[in-house]
């Protein structure tokens, strides 16, 4: 059974900074093409970050150059470091996890709120 359980979100100011983490169990994932997505209020999901088995990485325009996704292979943990953030970024971030094409899973989610 494939889990993904993050953790990190809450309130920070504009400008500040947070840390998401992601335990994943259940997959092989020095395999794995791992991702962060998020979700605003009245919005679609929307890709924030991925990161491939062989370590490369793809970012959203909109957080390019703030937002910096990496993994723990030994841990099985997926990180997302968010710098200078914006009340846009304001949303639901879910984990997501695609051991193989036909296969897609995701976390619960965690809340950031960017506000003053």
């Amino acid at each position: 059974q494939v889990t993904l359980v993050e953790s990190g979100g809450g309130l920070v100011q504009p400008g500040g900074s947070l840390r998401l983490s992601c335990a994943a169990s259940g997959i092989i994932f020095s395999r794995t093409a791992m991702g962060w997505y998020r979700q605003a209020p009245g919005k679609q999901r929307e890709l924030a970050a991925t990161i491939t088995s062989d370590g490369s990485t793809n970012y959203a325009v909109s957080v390019k150059g703030r937002f910096t996704i990496s993994t723990d292979n030994a841990k099985k943990m997926v990180y997302l470091q968010m710098n200078s953030l914006k009340p846009e970024d304001t949303a639901v971030y879910f984990c997501n996890a695609r051991p193989t094409i036909y296969e897609n899973y995701w976390g619960r989610g965690t809340q950031v709120t960017v506000s003053s």
